[in-house]
């Protein structure tokens, strides 16, 4: 009897070790291809994401160009003398623009959303500060206050555009 256990442990020996095998080569092979699945979704996610990150990266710029106080003060001519009317009017136009592409902030970086934002507020920040001025006292006034400032100094729309163009540059 314990002959035949002895043999029967000889048959089933290597038929067990031959079955952990197969079983571990079998759960790496599943788990190699569940990996490679993964990755190729990951790929042809990143490969439709690509272009509609750019977009939002090209509607942004255009959205700090067109908030730029040199070109905003070209686009948006004043409807009458009154400095607060034409102050609003400016105000209007830069959140109206920003409204229109806030649905961009999905598809870039925090970072990036968030200097846009700073950019747009520092530029309504600059309208205010020259409406406030005790030298200006009509529309025109404040355009030419407004554009008077920018010769000496970089926009705001400036410094967010160099950032975006260092983050587009990093995607490749």
């Amino acid at each position: 009897m314990e002959l035949e256990i002895i043999g029967l442990l000889l048959y089933c020996i290597p038929a067990l070790v031959t079955g952990a095998v197969a079983f571990l080569f079998f759960r790496e092979h599943v788990e190699n291809e569940n990996r490679r699945r993964d990755f190729l979704i990951q790929k042809d996610l990143q490969k439709e994401a690509l272009p509609m990150r750019l977009q939002a990266y090209e509607r942004l710029s255009l959205f700090l160009e067109r908030i730029k106080p040199s070109k905003l003060l070209l686009r948006v001519s004043p409807n009458g003398s009154n400095k607060e009317d034409y102050e609003n009017l400016l105000i209007a136009s830069i959140e109206q623009e920003f409204d229109h592409n806030i649905a961009q902030q999905i598809y870039v970086t925090d970072q990036c959303w968030n200097i846009t934002s700073t950019a747009k507020n520092a530029t309504i920040q600059m309208i205010r500060k020259a409406t406030i001025s005790e030298k200006v006292d009509s529309a025109d006034k404040l355009r030419e206050s407004i554009l008077t400032d920018m010769i000496d100094k970089r926009s705001p729309s400036d410094a967010a555009l160099s950032f975006i163009k260092e983050e587009v540059s990093n995607i490749w």
